[in-house]
C-alpha cells in the first residue's frame, strides 16, 4: 500500500512541477504586462499625445468611459477609438539641446 502511494507521487511529481514553470515562465509576466497596459491606458488624459495600435499617432481631445477622441494631424482630423486601441504613450518631444563645440 504504501508502495503504491509513493508510485502516485512519482507520477505526478512532473506533472505539478511543469504547471508550476508555466506558471512563473508565462503566466505570471503576462499578467504584469496586462496590469501595466491596463494602468497605462487608465491614465491617459486630455492633452496626451499616445500612438494606437493602427500606427496612428494623436492628440487626446476628448475622452468617455471607453472611448477617446484623437487628432492626428496639422488639419485637425479627428479619430473616435477605443481605450483598448491604445499602443502607448508617445514621448513629449524633447526641446534640441545645442552641444558644445569642442
Amino acid at each position: 500500500m504504501l508502495n503504491s502511494y509513493g508510485a502516485i507521487i512519482a507520477n505526478l511529481l512532473p506533472i505539478v512541477l511543469m504547471v508550476a514553470i508555466f506558471y512563473f515562465l508565462l503566466i505570471r509576466p503576462q499578467r504584469k504586462r496586462d496590469k501595466e497596459e491596463r494602468e497605462m491606458r487608465n491614465s491617459i488624459q486630455i492633452g496626451d499625445e499616445i500612438s494606437t495600435i493602427g500606427g496612428f499617432i494623436g492628440k487626446v481631445v476628448s475622452m468617455k468611459d471607453e472611448t477617446l477622441v484623437i487628432e492626428t494631424s496639422a488639419d485637425r482630423t479627428k479619430l473616435k477609438l477605443y481605450r483598448w486601441a491604445i499602443r502607448g504613450k508617445e514621448a513629449a518631444p524633447v526641446d534640441k539641446v545645442e552641444e558644445p563645440k569642442a
